[in-house]
């Protein structure tokens, strides 16, 4: 059975009263939804708040009591996959002592968030260097998985004398890597999802391969 999340099915509907506030967190996340399954095959760009709205359910104007415009339905479209994925990241990279420990753990939780959120993926990539607001939140959140993962690679002992410019920089490749994965899984055909995470195990286990002969300034 898959510990994957799927995070459009956080918000759980109870068949109990609501308060306003829930109502309203509620038609957000519908919006957020909308719009999400309108992109299945096309670029943000060509969304329309009107078809949005109109898709949750909801006249034009009452799309603003949310959503100040389009572009920050966008961002927040971003934020939801990736800041969940950034804290499931963190936390499969506590336990493991190792390199291989924490590669394993950290490839195992981009395929199995992947794979149940794969609208939100094929949206991140397609985005990312689509220009705009949209492609300035996706660099930010990059930088903030990097930032994390160098904090996470400064406890293991042959990374501690590094600067933290070179931490940085062997976490901006490790990220590179995972995103070159994540592609790879939102076009792999039937049964290649094996052979993918094997590659990306082998992937990270090359980068980091050159630790012990990099002399951090």
């Amino acid at each position: 059975m898959s510990n994957a999340v799927d995070i459009r099915t956080l918000d759980l509907v109870s068949e109990e009263p609501v308060s306003r506030q829930e109502r309203k967190q509620r038609t957000r996340q519908a919006l957020l939804d909308t719009a999400l399954d309108l992109l299945a095959d096309r670029p943000f760009a060509t969304l329309s708040l009107r078809e949005v709205a109109k898709g949750a359910g909801l006249v034009p104007t009452a799309f603003y009591r949310h959503f100040a415009s389009m572009e920050e339905l966008g961002v927040a479209l971003v934020e939801e996959a990736t800041r969940t994925l950034r804290g499931m990241m963190r936390s499969a990279r506590t336990d493991p002592d190792t390199y291989q420990g924490m590669i394993s753990a950290s490839v195992a939780t981009v395929h199995q968030f992947v794979r149940a959120n794969e609208d939100h993926f094929r949206f991140l990539t397609r985005e990312r260097y689509g220009g705009g607001p949209l492609a300035r939140s996706i660099a930010v959140e990059l930088r903030m998985f990097s930032g994390d993962l160098a904090i996470d690679l400064a406890r293991f002992a042959p990374l501690r004398a590094w600067s933290t410019e070179d931490l940085h920089m062997l976490a901006d490749l490790i990220v590179s890597a995972m995103i070159t994965t994540t592609v790879e899984l939102l076009e792999a055909r039937p049964g290649e999802d094996p052979k993918i995470t094997a590659t990306a195990e082998k992937r990270l286990r090359l980068i980091l391969l050159g630790i012990p002969h990099w002399k951090t300034n």
